[in-house]
């Protein structure tokens, strides 16, 4: 499969949109995104798991000068968070599609050129090929937000979202320009291809390692994002449309994730090793902050946003747990965590729709018995995001526990608390929203069947998911246990001196 295509579909479609009346621009989006989820389906079925390394890659010298290739390619560790962003954006675009845009040609441009930034980002394996990528995929939300935005100040709290972002991207460039000239041995050429520099970065000095895992972990912690660099977050979250914020929060965020597993691990494990410790305790102070907030708000978008805090801070936990356990059940729970937001930020404008356009919980309420079957899909939603046993989400945060415990028992022990609180505000958040006396402006109507066509499909995915777990394992465990390799070896000779 020529990985080309499925990158840049999204854009050439909403690039063809432009010439067509604006009333149509909709349906060359939706075309080009389904045409990419179709794409990356095939990709999931001939992907050979018993493989190891890259497979369909394409490499092509872009600036030879300075050492940069065109290079793409698909392993364990993207595979299936190719597959989320297509399913969320051709989710998003549809749900859209159904609904009045101003501008809609601009609208839709937006959209598909941030789906082909985010594919791009998961795909580059040259490193300054992903941080072209990685600062692309920013840039349509900051518009979008901005453009199309639900509150009067959009335009500072994206200001707000873009300084912040913009700041660890920065570092994360003056990191990437520091590796690929550092790692460079005597007589070579500069390189920034993501497979060489795992073997020459190793050649670094122990401080150069430690700067530079700092920069590019300051990056991905602002992007998820993590306490205490979250400070954009509610802002940022409010201003967005809906839809957009689905695949804004269920997708960009996982790629900072992705981000640890892809660079800082495999080509800084020395330092990975080092600073261990306070990744973890940010993991674990994001894990309680976005709790105990998400249980004190009223502003359903403001739960779920807290609550992705709370969730990322468990993906970040499992992956620098250093065990292979706990790194698999963080891609598992990303993964899940972006099957699980997105319907469930649809589901909040469907009850905001319904509480005369109100977002606060005290306005909302006494509906599930009038929309029986809205209440059934929230209440499955529900069930995955609190990580009821039996879903998915409790498979990925039994074991990103599981390694953490092997790793620093005493994290784990207190990161066991996220999940209690995670079953309060989940719980808080239904039962007020669907149950309760009615709010004073609610209109009790069951969902559409346009709507529950877009929602509906995206609950079945939870469900098939939590039924057969291992179509996400078994494809990625090969590439991360060779994502964690060096950083876990590396941590042995410390547990054995424990004992």
């Amino acid at each position: 499969m020529n990985l080309s295509i499925l990158l840049w579909l999204p854009l050439a479609a909403v690039v063809a949109g432009l010439i067509l009346p604006a009333t149509e621009a909709r349906f060359a989006a939706l075309l080009g995104s389904a045409a990419t989820l179709v794409l990356s389906i095939v990709l999931l079925f001939r992907f050979d798991t018993g493989k190891p390394g890259l497979q369909f890659v394409t490499n092509k010298v872009w600036i030879s000068e300075l050492g940069i290739h065109y290079k793409l390619g698909v392993d364990g560790l993207n595979l299936f968070l190719i597959l989320l962003a297509a399913i969320l954006f051709f989710a998003a675009i549809a749900w859209t599609a159904l609904r009045d845009w101003e501008r809609p040609r601009l609208f839709y441009l937006w959209l598909g050129l941030a789906e082909s930034g985010v594919l791009g980002a998961l795909m580059a394996q040259d490193l300054a090929l992903f941080v072209i990528f990685f600062d692309l995929m920013l840039v349509p939300f900051y518009f979008l937000g901005g453009g199309w935005g639900d509150t009067p100040n959009r335009v500072a709290s994206m200001v707000k979202l873009f300084i912040y972002t913009l700041v660890g991207s920065l570092l994360m460039l003056s990191a990437a320009v520091a590796t690929g000239v550092l790692a460079q041995g005597p007589g070579q050429p500069i390189t920034f291809d993501l497979v060489q520099l795992a073997s020459n970065a190793r050649r670094l000095p122990v401080g150069s390692q430690e700067w530079i895992f700092l920069f590019f972990a300051a990056a991905f912690l602002v992007k998820m994002p993590a306490f205490p660099v979250h400070g954009w977050m509610p802002d940022g979250y409010k201003a967005m449309p809906l839809p957009v914020l689905a695949v804004f929060s269920g997708v960009l965020s996982k790629v900072a994730a992705y981000g640890f597993l892809r660079i800082a691990l495999p080509l800084f494990p020395d330092a990975a090793v080092h600073f261990q410790e306070l990744i973890l305790l940010i993991a674990l102070a994001s894990i309680l902050y976005g709790s105990v907030l998400a249980f004190t708000t009223r502003d359903t978008r403001l739960v779920l946003g807290y609550s992705s805090v709370a969730q990322l801070g468990f993906i970040t936990l499992g992956i620098f747990s250093l065990q292979d356990t706990g790194a698999q059940g963080a891609l598992l729970q990303a993964f899940n965590h972006g099957l699980v937001v997105a319907p469930a930020f649809l589901i909040v404008a469907l009850l905001a729709a319904r509480a005369g356009g109100s977002e606060d919980l005290r306005d909302m309420g006494g509906i599930a018995f009038r929309a029986p079957i809205l209440a059934a899909l929230f209440l499955i939603v529900a069930f995955a995001n609190l990580a009821m046993p039996g879903s998915s989400n409790f498979v990925g945060e039994f074991l990103i526990l599981l390694g953490v415990f092997n790793s620093k028992i005493v994290i784990a022990l207190v990161a066991f608390t996220g999940v209690v609180l995670a079953s309060v505000y989940t719980l808080r958040l239904f039962i007020r929203a669907m149950h309760n006396r009615v709010g004073p402006h609610v209109d009790s109507r069951e969902i559409s069947l346009t709507d529950g066509l877009i929602v509906a499909p995206l609950v079945v995915l939870i469900l098939g998911i939590a039924l057969y777990p291992q179509l996400a394992l078994h494809r990625s465990q090969r590439s991360v246990q060779s994502s964690i390799r060096d950083a876990k070896a590396l941590t042995q000779p410390v547990r054995e001196a424990q004992r």
